[in-house]
């Protein structure tokens, strides 16, 4: 059995800092009351680290929190980019506060500029030493793959750094045509699996691995619904004639099974538990492309605590030998995000 007492790195936990959260508090109120004011972890530090304390040793890869996404509230593009830079800058300061509570950070990006966005992907990488860079799964409602985000990607893989994608989708998003606004939290519950199962589709049919083969790209909740689906992508992107689509055009510029581009992806195992579902991403994508994660401390009225032993304790139950677990629990993130650890 693995020994939680070992470290662990949580690769995509979600943080608020101060100063920024009380720009949030006065300028989005109405965000701030729905997510933060209820989630003292994600800007609290006391709070937190009692959280991590009682799991210790634990570091965290520091994203920015709460979605929705900044561009979705600071629609003016002059704003977003100068809260990045604070919610970077003091993501940062953390880091150097307490090295050994957060190991990295991802750098927020403005990307209703993106050309701003490239700037500040650069700030943070090269000055403030940043690993790498944040997005959701759509930008305002256009894909990833629309030809103005392509610079980022380049980006990235140029400086052999990945890519961490967050799903998003509103309320506004109805279930159905006829309404106008989803019930039941499905948007969120299962419409950002879906969200996330979409931009990877995007990413492998616009041939964006086939253009930067070292592009690094992790996803959140485990993959979406890609491991659940492996053989019905199979079945229906493997046919180059259907009587329904012409899979000809779809598999235009790839040289590779479109299955064999969705297993570069990376996911994290923020799905709360559920040891078969974490096998059955173990099945797909092997130890080495899952990273441990628990969406800490978002969605959970313990603000950390339970996701932190269901996703431990599910790890823990998984039939594979101590070493995959080691890397599940911190040598993939470490290797992925050049960690000096």
């Amino acid at each position: 059995m693995t020994s939680i007492g070992a470290m662990k790195i949580d690769g995509y936990s979600h943080i608020s800092p101060p100063r920024y959260t009380e720009i949030l508090r006065k300028e989005f109120p109405w965000m701030y009351q729905q997510i933060l004011a209820i989630t003292p972890a994600m800007y609290d530090m006391e709070a937190r680290f009692k959280v991590m304390d009682a799991y210790a040793p634990i570091a965290q890869v520091l994203t920015i929190g709460p979605v929705p996404p900044l561009e979705g509230f600071a629609t003016n593009p002059k704003r977003a980019v100068e809260l990045a830079r604070l919610a970077n800058d003091e993501m940062a300061e953390l880091i150097d506060k307490y090295p050994e509570r957060f190991l990295a950070a991802l750098a927020l990006l403005p990307m209703n500029d993106i050309d701003a966005a490239l700037v500040e992907a650069e700030r943070a990488i090269k000055e403030l030493g940043f690993k790498g860079a944040y997005v959701h799964s759509n930008i305002d409602g256009k894909a990833l793959d629309s030809p103005e985000f392509l610079p980022l990607f380049e980006l990235l893989a140029t400086h052999d750094l990945p890519l961490y994608i967050h799903p998003w989708r509103g309320d506004d998003f109805p279930d159905y045509m006829t309404e106008t606004e989803s019930k039941y939290a499905i948007a969120s519950t299962f419409g950002w699996p879906y969200e996330t199962t979409a931009a990877m589709a995007r990413i492998v049919f616009s041939g964006l691995f086939e253009r930067f083969p070292g592009l690094k790209v992790v996803t959140h909740h485990l993959g979406g619904m890609v491991p659940y689906y492996e053989q019905r992508i199979v079945q229906h992107y493997g046919q180059s004639e259907s009587k329904y689509h012409d899979y000809n055009e779809y598999l235009s510029g790839l040289t590779k099974a479109p299955i064999d581009y969705f297993k570069m992806f990376y996911a994290d195992t923020a799905i709360h538990g559920n040891t078969p579902a974490l096998m059955l991403a173990h099945s797909f994508w092997g130890a080495d492309h899952i990273i441990f994660g628990c969406d800490m401390p978002l969605g959970d009225p313990q603000f950390g605590m339970r996701s932190y032993a269901q996703t431990l304790g599910a790890i823990e139950a998984m039939d594979i030998d101590e070493v995959e677990k080691q890397l599940i629990l911190g040598g993939n993130v470490t290797k992925l995000l050049k960690l000096d650890v």
